[in-house]
């Protein structure tokens, strides 16, 4: 094999890379819209062609999604990385979503605490009347019920 067949990259198609990447056509589609993917070439007959990076980027992005990133902060990040950017800029987007995590979880931890004492004062049978937890929803004022 030559140096110049050696650096060669099979071109794959939208579906094909869709599906290695695990992500429907229209998401492709979608991400090349808002930017998180580079504008494809394009074959004569105008088919969208496509490398293996594109389904590393896709990695990448499902990646960051599943760990809380938003398109926007993920928009951000391979900007980073696509242009050298700096750790320390990384750093401070990443410390940036694990205070909105920790608020996240501090919110989700009061409402299991409501939700958990609403559900150990209703008797669970009879009629909805006097129901502690509807009560608790129509009022909005039981123990922090609704903030």
């Amino acid at each position: 094999m030559s140096a110049m067949n050696a650096q060669i990259q099979p071109i794959l198609k939208i579906g094909a890379v869709a599906k290695a990447a695990g992500v429907s056509i229209d998401t492709v589609r979608f991400y090349e819209g808002r930017g998180l993917l580079p504008s494809p070439q394009r074959s004569a007959s105008g088919y969208r062609l496509y490398d293996q990076s594109t389904i590393e980027r896709l990695n990448f992005i499902g990646r960051a999604k599943g760990l809380g990133f938003t398109l926007n902060e993920i928009v951000l990040l391979l900007d980073l990385q696509d242009k050298g950017g700096r750790k320390a800029e990384v750093k401070s987007i990443t410390g940036a979503k694990l205070e909105q995590i920790d608020s996240k979880i501090e919110d989700l931890q009061r409402m299991r605490s409501v939700l958990g004492k609403l559900n150990s004062d209703c008797s669970g049978s009879g009629s909805v009347t006097g129901c502690p937890i509807i009560e608790a929803l129509v009022d909005g004022d039981r123990d922090d019920c609704c903030k």
